[in-house]
């Protein structure tokens, strides 16, 4: 890659959401795998936090990030990006599980070896690779275990980083409501997770199926 494209691409990289929708809404489409690839992360944590497995996730994920394609024209800049695609994430977990009659996907007990990688392995040795698939397994595990209202609260919170008034109002609580229950989740997970792990570890969308996941919704959006 020349250095000048190099370039080119980490200036495009480093614009506010808000700039790079007024550019798409003025035909450059292209540029809302950015906006895929920016919240990948999120979305799949929401995905996971639902107990939707993998797959069911990343087509959640789809539907969502055209959902909000079809609808960017209408997207407010007084809003918070963040906020408004995670709202529609949780509207369409909530629309599967009704239309479906979706049941719960727990995970079983032990490690699963053909599981897909949950987490970024910034480390090569196969130690560290181990290490992240135990912790993928016990983690989820128990989070799966925790009932909804707080397993949610959780994720919005701890994983996804929206602040009280924002978890409260996608989730329709009180902000002490919301604070109520994060704590209780916290008792929850403590004895077997917090131990050893920090909450911005869970279900991190790995980059191994990022680009692909990636390039398949901007072949739909294209299709748009």
């Amino acid at each position: 890659m020349s250095k000048l494209k190099s370039e080119r691409m980490k200036r495009i990289e480093e614009l506010t959401e808000a700039e790079v929708i007024e550019r798409i809404l003025k035909g450059e489409r292209p540029l809302y795998e950015i906006i895929v690839r920016r919240f990948n992360p999120y979305l799949y944590k929401i995905g996971r936090s639902y107990n939707y497995n993998h797959e069911d996730t990343q087509d959640l994920m789809q539907d969502t990030y055209v959902d909000a394609f079809k609808s960017l024209s209408q997207f407010e800049n007084r809003a918070n990006f963040k906020t408004w695609l995670i709202r529609i994430m949780l509207n369409n977990c909530y629309r599967k599980r009704r239309k479906a009659g979706f049941r719960n996907e727990h995970a079983q007990a032990g490690i699963n070896e053909n599981a897909k990688p949950m987490f970024n392995n910034t480390h090569n040795d196969a130690n560290q690779h181990l290490h992240n698939r135990e912790l993928g397994h016990v983690i989820e595990e128990s989070l799966g275990k925790i009932p909804e209202d707080y397993r949610m609260v959780f994720s919005l919170r701890e994983m996804t980083g929206l602040n009280v008034s924002e978890t409260a109002k996608l989730l329709d609580l009180s902000e002490s409501n919301v604070k109520v229950r994060l704590n209780r989740a916290k008792a929850m997970l403590r004895s077997e997770i917090e131990k050893s792990y920090s909450a911005d570890e869970l279900f991190e969308f790995n980059l191994s199926y990022c680009n692909p996941f990636t390039a398949r919704v901007m072949e739909r959006i294209n299709e748009l």
